[in-house]
């Protein structure tokens, strides 16, 4: 990237942005109808970030109605593959053209790196929408075998209108997950971010009409979780809720399903996701792979490598490694162009992650390094990376989801063991198995009941690999030509000849 940037250009950027805080509904930035609005503090600094329209029930209704009215008339479904294409492809173009502000309105929210905001979450995003904009005028119907006197069509069908709840640790990306296939798909979307994460959703909405996305077909409705995503998930007339975040709201979203039209529910939830380590590892390569799979984002990421299966005999070896890497990934003010884990999202959740640390200690984990609130002069919400060593698994710390920046270390004797504590787990979202064996590395792989499992690497993918979970981490799949199929339904038409 040629551009020069500092704290001081991103400074100016934020200062000089005209940010918008309302829902946008049936093609236009609305006011609440209670005409309340809330303000969120910025997990940088603690200060007041952006007012924001707080949605209700109300709000919800006026959304899905708009929805409903543009996937009824067909304004976007019966608009010819080709020029839906294109403006998606458009609407991409629009998001990496405006990708500055795009960065800044994130890491504003949410307290990530603004460099890590524009290299990797504005890209992503854009990239998943062009993925999915570029299947559009490539997908088939079917004809099934039948008799000489009769003809039968499978016809992929859009559901709807689509419910989609997304969280506040990968806003934009995960955004470009769920609406680029619910769109290619010809669906109408209620999107509804987690209430710590609403301004990029308001920019993409924005910038999908500008690119030409007929009104209704895509509308943002902002406000807390009980307020705003539970009426869109009880809503008749929502087809099918596509949520990610925690287990235990996802269990919530099931429940209203249930309770409401018994509408389709897609779930990617929580992780604790193991990293085995035998002692033929490369463990330079392990040591990377377990300190960025864990730290990244803070460690607010669903599949981060949380739990180091290591075999015994290396377990010190590694972890000094891992300090070795930690001491590369600088912790600083998201401005600073050298920050490469910035906040986590707000005080009550690094309250929580530093509770989660102290328990940890209270139950027997010995702390290697780190782990400790840190930056607390710049009025933010940080904590240090940090590893436990000679864990147990039936640790809160081991069993848990912390969702910071902790890496537990729990050491084992056998391939058997290692397996075992792997599995032990409600969870079931990623893995990955270190060994220059290579028959060992297939045999784990294939046992680790995850729904993505590396091997020698981690958190390594594309738009081309399905992503989601087994077991309590959900079920449905983002990502590939896969997760379109959740947003559609199989229609037959038979026709009888005489």
């Amino acid at each position: 990237m040629s551009k020069e940037y500092s704290r001081a250009y991103w400074e100016k950027l934020g200062a000089d942005l005209q940010i918008e805080g309302r829902h946008f509904i049936n093609g236009a930035f609305v006011a609440s109808v209670s005409g309340e609005s809330f303000v969120r503090p910025r997990p940088m600094d603690g200060k007041p970030g952006t007012a924001l329209a707080r949605g209700t029930a109300a709000d919800i209704d006026l959304a899905v109605k708009a929805a409903r009215a543009s996937f009824e008339s067909g304004v976007w479904r019966h608009k010819e593959p080709l020029e839906r294409k294109k403006i998606m492809l458009k609407w991409a173009e629009l998001i990496r053209s405006n990708g500055e502000e795009l960065a800044m309105l994130e890491t504003l929210d949410v307290g990530k790196p603004v460099m890590a905001s524009l290299t990797v979450d504005v890209r992503l995003c854009a990239d998943g929408i062009q993925y999915y904009a570029e299947m559009i005028d490539k997908m088939y119907d079917e004809i099934a075998p039948t008799g000489p006197k009769a003809r039968a069509l499978v016809r992929k069908v859009p559901l709807g209108v689509i419910g989609a709840i997304t969280p506040w640790n990968y806003p934009m990306i995960i955004d470009g997950w769920k609406l680029g296939p619910a769109l290619a798909a010809g669906n109408s979307v209620v999107l509804k971010p987690a209430e710590q994460s609403s301004l990029s959703a308001l920019k993409l909405a924005a910038l999908a009409k500008e690119a030409g996305l007929p009104d209704g077909v895509f509308n943002v409705v902002v406000g807390y979780g009980e307020e705003t995503g539970k009426p869109l998930a009880l809503h008749m007339d929502v087809d099918m809720i596509a949520f990610t975040g925690s287990t235990e709201v996802g269990k919530l979203i099931m429940g209203y399903a249930a309770q409401s039209n018994l509408k389709r529910v897609a779930l990617e939830l929580g992780g604790k996701s193991p990293i085995i380590v035998f002692d033929d590892a490369d463990l330079d390569a392990a040591a990377s792979a377990a300190a960025w799979g864990c730290f990244y984002n803070s460690g607010e990421t669903c599949h981060a490598s949380t739990r180091l299966i290591v075999h015994r005999s290396i377990q010190d070896k590694l972890v000094e490694k891992i300090r070795e890497v930690t001491a590369g990934i600088t912790l600083n003010h998201p401005f600073e162009p050298d920050a490469a884990i910035g906040a986590l999202i707000e005080e009550g959740h690094m309250k929580k992650v530093l509770g989660m640390i102290a328990d940890g200690e209270k139950e027997g984990a010995r702390r290697a390094f780190g782990a400790e609130r840190a930056l607390s002069e710049t009025g933010g919400f940080y904590v240090s990376p940090g590893v436990f060593v000679d864990a147990t698994n039936d640790m809160r710390i081991a069993r848990q989801e912390i969702f910071g920046p902790v890496l537990v270390s729990i050491p084992f004797e056998t391939e058997e063991e290692a397996l075992k504590i792997a599995n032990d787990t409600i969870y079931g979202l990623a893995g990955a198995v270190f060994t220059t064996n290579m028959d060992r590395a297939h045999r784990v792989s294939e046992a680790i009941h995850a729904g993505t499992v590396w091997v020698n690497t981690y958190d390594m993918s594309n738009f081309a690999t399905p992503f989601g979970g087994f077991k309590q981490s959900g079920f449905g799949r983002d990502r590939s030509v896969h997760a379109v199929d959740k947003y559609c339904d199989y229609k037959t038409i038979w026709q009888q000849f005489n």
